[in-house]
């Protein structure tokens, strides 16, 4: 008896290291693999996909946690220290509790103590995706949040064998290099607190297949070109969270939802969804963005339970029974202190 392999996904941006601050005074500051594509990249993982991250990782500290946690996951490391390689990123999240008691998370990108810029986001190079082409194999995702040419050389190649290609922008790029990513992206996602539009989606030339944009706490509204024209925007309501102690991540577990469900099988998959088919998967996103809510950081959840666990309480979240929330732990070394590259 064969099995049917795992679906592959490759992805490129913004990769970092999230230092988590919750708002109990003295509670240690956990260390954990963020940013976008480093959330969707390791959620999927997380759900049975081969993950491959391509980043410059240097041998850093914040380097080593970074793919210590990966690896942890199950993603595949073999792409993360391409030349010429660079600090990782750091971002420091803090959560803090607003006047009624509810959390709210405030990114820092400078050091609390030192107060000096962390390091940032260094995009791969035309070179790096020229020498990286032969290893970018059977792919059924390619995903990217930020744009630079070798980034999307390497989206057009995995277009061109089958893969989905997957745009989250968190801002708008250079107009030339936007356009270039309609032209290629069949999924286009992003937050109406960040950008108001995505020029060039669902225009003439354009690649978009399904665009969709989050509304935050009013939910989710999409529209797709999966027939001869372009349908009309629909919207979904936001699914409540059964617990709320942060809400950061749950935009990145949406995606992996949505392509869990719609992308196992490379653009074919979502070419012949559907609207049903859309509409299913984005509550699928939309159900693990809810659950997500209950753990502080990105990813939490999977620090605290199992995957069977998981499965569990999305199908209560499903059939409308909120699951209880659980008692959070989390493995020491996601503890470990990783310094400031700039304090003494």
């Amino acid at each position: 008896m064969t099995t049917d392999p795992k679906p592959r996904v490759f992805g490129t941006g913004l990769i970092a290291l999230d230092l988590v601050i919750g708002p109990v005074e003295d509670a240690p500051v956990r260390a954990w693999a963020g940013g976008t594509c480093g959330n969707v990249l390791s959620i999927l993982a997380y759900l049975g996909w081969d993950s491959f991250p391509i980043a410059r990782m240097n041998s850093d500290m914040a380097s080593k946690r970074v793919r210590a946690d990966m690896a942890h996951w199950g993603v595949h490391l073999d792409h993360t220290h391409c030349a010429p390689t660079a600090d990782t990123p750091i971002i420091v999240q803090e959560i803090k509790r607003g006047p009624d008691g509810s959390p709210r998370h405030r990114f820092s990108w400078s050091c609390p103590n030192c107060g000096k810029w962390l390091p940032s986001f260094r995009p791969i190079t035309v070179t790096m995706a020229d020498n990286l082409r032969n290893s970018v194999q059977e792919p059924s995702v390619f995903f990217l949040d930020r744009l630079s040419r070798g980034a999307l050389d390497l989206a057009r190649d995995a277009s061109a064998s089958g893969a989905l290609v997957v745009f989250e922008p968190s801002a708008l790029s250079p107009a030339n290099l936007m356009s270039d990513a309609a032209r290629i992206a069949h999924v286009v996602k992003y937050a109406d607190n960040r950008l108001s539009d995505a020029p060039g989606v669902m225009e003439a030339g354009a690649a978009t297949l399904l665009e969709i944009q989050t509304l935050g706490a009013a939910g989710i509204r999409y529209r797709h070109c999966l027939g001869n024209s372009v349908s009309n925007w629909t919207h979904l309501d936001a699914i409540q969270a059964p617990h709320v102690a942060d809400t950061c991540g749950s935009g990145d577990w949406c995606t992996a939802g949505l392509l869990d469900h719609l992308a196992r099988s490379g653009q074919q998959s979502l070419r012949y969804a559907g609207d049903d088919g859309i509409r299913a998967a984005l509550r699928f996103g939309q159900t693990l963005g809810a659950w997500n809510c209950g753990f502080e950081g990105a990813r939490g959840g999977m620090y605290a339970m199992s995957r069977s666990a998981l499965n569990s309480q999305i199908d209560d979240l499903r059939d409308g029974e909120p699951p209880l929330p659980n008692p959070t732990s989390f493995p020491s070394d996601a503890m470990e202190l990783v310094p400031c590259p700039f304090c003494p």
